[in-house]
């Protein structure tokens, strides 16, 4: 029997370069089980909460502006040149990223997919995070409004009345998901993506976005190890 390893992968959902590391570590993954048909390890992907900007407001504000203001002193320069190197890592992973749009509180979006990932598994949470990220990144979506998580909770199989349930009721898994939150912080984490790659006799962490190459290259060293 292979070894299981949980990679925990620290995100926020309105972070860029969470969704970029994201989509390089996807890619990873599979190209690590083309080339190792029998592993003697198998992974499994895990998704932990953290906020950037835990002081944001539910309503939110325009995104580029904010990012203007915040990231480059309102200096249109900059932030076009910021966009245009963003967008052109976005298309080497094969997506459009997209500026525009409201950057807004992200913890209902986290308390969702903890619900998701807890009660529906593994691959029901990657599927409500790959809506997530894309109706954020892509669509012009409110990262955390209802209509976003609801239609991140129909894309991960959930029924209409389980995604009604879990989204209209800011109770669900809110105790839990600051708990989880606090415990990242906790656990030295002060940004993102921060990815653990849990080891027979020891743990590997990566901070930041790497390469897909990298991430083999961490996986292989995991296996090396069993």
């Amino acid at each position: 029997m292979p070894y299981e390893s949980t990679i925990t992968f620290t995100l926020d959902t309105i972070c860029p370069w969470t969704y970029l590391g994201y989509l390089r570590l996807a890619k990873a993954l599979a190209q690590f089980q083309d080339t190792n048909p029998n592993p003697p390890v198998h992974f499994s992907l895990k998704f932990a909460p953290y906020q950037l900007y835990p002081d944001f407001s539910k309503s939110g504000e325009d995104k580029y502006e904010w990012y203007k203001k915040q990231k480059y002193a309102d200096d249109d320069e900059r932030m076009k040149m910021y966009t245009s190197y963003m967008r052109a890592l976005g298309k080497t992973e094969g997506i459009e990223l997209d500026f525009r749009g409201t950057i807004a509180n992200t913890f209902d979006a986290h308390r969702v997919l903890g619900w998701v990932q807890e009660r529906k598994g593994d691959a029901s949470a990657k599927r409500c995070l790959d809506s997530l990220y894309s109706q954020y990144f892509t669509q012009q979506a409110h990262p955390s409004s209802a209509e976003t998580l609801t239609k991140a909770c129909l894309d991960a199989g959930l029924s209409e009345h389980e995604a009604n349930t879990v989204v209209q009721d800011d109770s669900e898994h809110a105790m839990d998901t600051k708990m989880m939150i606090r415990e990242q912080a906790g656990n030295g984490v002060d940004s993102v993506p921060y990815v653990v790659f849990e080891g027979k006799r020891r743990d590997f962490t990566l901070t930041g976005a790497k390469e897909v190459a990298e991430y083999i290259k961490t996986m292989e060293q995991v296996a090396k190890e069993v």
